[in-house]
């Protein structure tokens, strides 16, 4: 699992969805009641894990490091969808141990009008030399993973991430597939 730029060394026991639908009850005079779907909500993506062994609440603290960057930020998990999130829970579920760390965290789906995650990248280069560089693409092979392709090339998973829109699930790369290199 990954939020921003920080990848657990192995993932949560437990990681739990939750979908929310708003619907308001008004009384009717004389009558029963009447309901209005108001839509859909955010979504809620918690869970509970563990840090065990040498460095466990050093590991504890590189995730609190994220906790406190604030902002929004790409939640991955291997299974489910990646998402746009707050992280908005972390605490300790026990009192800390050199070597054992127990912890729950939760995460707020943003809204897709959230404008808070537009991004407006600047321009660079000179304006109306009528040239266009060529992009650089790699073609994914049986075995690659996009983490493996980042390191390959020296560049972030988040860069690569951020130039190829089309991959909703890092863990999901088709062999054959173009990934386009930042």
């Amino acid at each position: 699992m990954r939020y921003k730029d920080y990848v657990w060394p192995h993932n949560p026991e437990t990681y739990t969805i939750s979908f929310k639908r708003q619907v308001a009850v008004a009384k009717v005079p004389f009558g029963r009641y009447g309901m209005q779907d108001l839509g859909m909500s955010y979504r809620v993506m918690e869970g509970e894990g563990v840090f065990a062994g040498k460095g466990a609440y050093d590991e504890f603290k590189k995730l609190a490091s994220v906790f406190y960057q604030g902002g929004p930020g790409l939640l991955i998990h291997p299974v489910w969808q990646a998402s746009q999130a707050y992280f908005v829970l972390l605490e300790l579920a026990q009192q800390p141990l050199e070597n054992y760390v127990r912890y729950r965290f939760a995460f707020w789906e943003t809204s897709p009008l959230d404008t808070s995650l537009i991004r407006v990248s600047g321009g660079s280069g000179s304006a109306g030399t009528g040239t266009k560089t060529a992009s650089s693409y790699y073609t994914v092979k049986r075995g690659d993973t996009l983490w493996g392709i980042a390191n390959t090339y020296g560049v972030t998973l988040t860069a690569l991430l951020n130039v190829n829109p089309q991959i909703k699930n890092p863990n999901r790369i088709a062999v054959g597939e173009r990934v386009t290199l930042p």
